[in-house]
């Protein structure tokens, strides 16, 4: 498994080549954020009451001639201007690409904000780069459902 500190690199390399328009993305996203409110599930915490949004990202290129696949998972909780997330980062196996949090876990990686970071230029990169050319960076977003299941 690689190292926070080698993933940051990679990840910033692949920004720069990406801006430069000599790395070409497959993207797919499945995201709550855009469902109607009454759809989402909301849980009580300390006496408040926190809509949850989640949403997965598979990121995927060819670089150094090897496939790349990573997957990162956000799960935000949100209750008027206050927001809380925890967001996890997976490398699975090349056939692997399930938006299933409990099928990814054997393949996380441990998070730090550097990596957050290295991961949001990313995402803003490839964003800036689909608006610019759609064939170097194809975008698939979707709506997810979340279901929350309660403890008995």
């Amino acid at each position: 498994m690689k190292k926070p500190e080698e993933l940051i690199k990679e990840i910033t390399e692949m920004t720069r080549e990406t801006k430069a328009g000599r790395l070409t993305w497959n993207i797919k996203c499945q995201t709550t954020e855009y469902n109607p409110e009454e759809e989402k599930p909301v849980v009580e915490d300390e006496g408040i009451n926190w809509t949850v949004d989640e949403c997965y990202v598979e990121y995927n290129c060819q670089y150094k001639g090897k496939e790349f696949v990573m997957i990162t998972y956000e799960m935000i909780h949100s209750c008027g201007e206050k927001n809380k997330t925890t967001n996890l980062v997976f490398l699975p196996p090349l056939g692997m690409r399930f938006f299933d949090i409990h099928q990814l876990l054997p393949y996380a990686v441990e998070n730090s904000q550097m990596l957050s970071y290295a991961i949001h230029e990313l995402w803003l990169q490839l964003v800036e780069s689909h608006k610019a050319d759609p064939k170097q960076v194809v975008l698939d977003a979707t709506p997810g459902k979340l279901v929350i299941e309660e403890d008995n």
